[in-house]
């Protein structure tokens, strides 16, 4: 993303267990990562959490 002078950024990752819902973990490193990002003017925009059959937007769920 810096090196893109990208302005916004996306994040996701996968939960192989099969259960989309953030972990606290998940919401504590979505926080760090905003706050980087206000530091580097990068807006973190959301955070998707996938599983097998399903995700989880973490912006859609008040978690950011």
């Amino acid at each position: 993303a810096i090196r893109h002078l990208c302005a916004h950024i996306i994040l996701s990752h996968n939960h192989p267990s099969g259960d989309s819902t953030p972990s606290d973990a998940d919401i504590l490193v979505t926080k760090k990562l905003q706050n980087a990002g206000k530091i580097l003017d990068i807006e973190v925009l959301d955070h998707v959490v996938v599983c097998e059959k399903d995700f989880t937007s973490m912006k859609e769920k008040g978690l950011m």
